[in-house]
């Protein structure tokens, strides 16, 4: 990356959060309520009220959950004090996913987008005030917390990455692409946890990018639609005989379903080896480990129960999930 001095007011108006991020953070602190008030149901503090309302309370973490699943959405569990870093980082990533994703911009546009932001980070780097309210208030908990700029340099870099490249050739790439887009979030939640070490940080590296893979899995027909991707490595496609044609099509004839297997068992283990972070983290953040990690293994069962069939049966979590992942990750805690 070149870096680009002094960027003009009117370029940094792009940069403003726009009106969805604030809906966004708006939901973000609705269901910090929502999650608190059911875990009080579960430790016996307060009664769950009829099913039908438990669904309406849930489903807004569901909703939470669908708009950016990359984002580790059981922090929602996290301790008051640290749920204002978590939705900064939040909103800084919304944004720039936007950025790569969203709109008519053509690819040009994105990258100059994003490349602003950089510009917004090397501000803080050099010690010198954020443009924007957003990196304003990215900077007071970046100094506050000690978080590590280059986990959001790598962010970018993957947002970027998702503008430039659409195939990846073999499974390496897409952990390269994981190390950037996924993994940083789950090393920045351990320095606000004040639990960093090399062993956990291995740990965090193999649940998030064990979620990437899975939300690749989860999306492999919205992604070749809407935004012209495939996530899965050409080679081991072109072994199982599946073709971006079939993909296209929604086809799961063929060697599709053990191709899936395949790319589900492997996310699984790769899930599995981070998994004993969650007993490793103690109180509320354990807790709200055990609920990653559970959502993930939610997920790979029910795409292994339809076969691998996304283009007709995308899995998603349900309300009735929420509930027994939550009592699920009391009992093992």
């Amino acid at each position: 990356m070149v870096r680009k001095e002094g960027l003009e007011p009117s370029h940094l108006a792009v940069l403003e959060p726009k009106s969805s991020a604030s809906a966004n953070s708006a939901t973000f602190a609705k269901t910090h309520s929502v999650i608190y008030w059911a875990l009080g149901c579960q430790l016996g503090e307060v009664p769950f009220p009829p099913w039908p309302a438990a669904t309406r309370l849930f489903a807004h973490l569901a909703e939470m959950a669908h708009h950016y699943e990359n984002f580790p959405v059981a922090s929602l569990l996290l301790p008051g004090h640290l749920r204002r870093p978590v939705s900064v980082i939040y909103a800084f990533a919304r944004q720039a996913d936007d950025f790569a994703d969203e709109g008519d911009r053509d690819d040009a546009a994105r990258l100059a987008l994003l490349d602003g932001f950089r510009q917004e980070l090397y501000r803080i780097g050099d010690g010198l005030e954020p443009q924007t309210p957003l990196f304003g208030d990215l900077a007071e908990i970046i100094h506050r917390h000690g978080l590590p700029l280059s986990a959001f340099h790598d962010l970018l870099d993957a947002f970027s990455q998702d503008v430039t490249q659409k195939r990846y050739t073999h499974f390496g790439e897409l952990m390269a692409y994981c190390r950037r887009s996924a993994n940083p979030v789950g090393r920045l939640l351990l320095h606000l946890f004040g639990a960093v070490t090399p062993r956990n940080e291995s740990y965090s590296d193999a649940i998030c990018s064990s979620l990437q893979l899975i939300n690749f899995l989860q999306d492999i027909a919205v992604d070749y639609r809407d935004k012209g991707r495939i996530y899965l490595p050409r080679d081991e496609m072109a072994k199982y005989g599946v073709t971006e044609a079939q993909i296209g099509r929604g086809e799961t004839t063929g060697l599709w379903r053990p191709f899936m297997q395949f790319q589900i068992e492997r996310a699984r283990k790769l899930l599995q080896a981070g998994a004993p972070l969650g007993k490793t983290l103690k109180g509320r953040i354990g807790l709200e480990m055990r609920m990653i990690i559970l959502g993930g293994e939610t997920i790979l069962r029910k795409l292994h129960r339809s076969g691998g069939d996304v283009f007709r049966h995308r899995p998603v979590l349900e309300p009735a999930d929420w509930l027994y992942m939550l009592y699920r990750a009391l009992r093992t805690g």
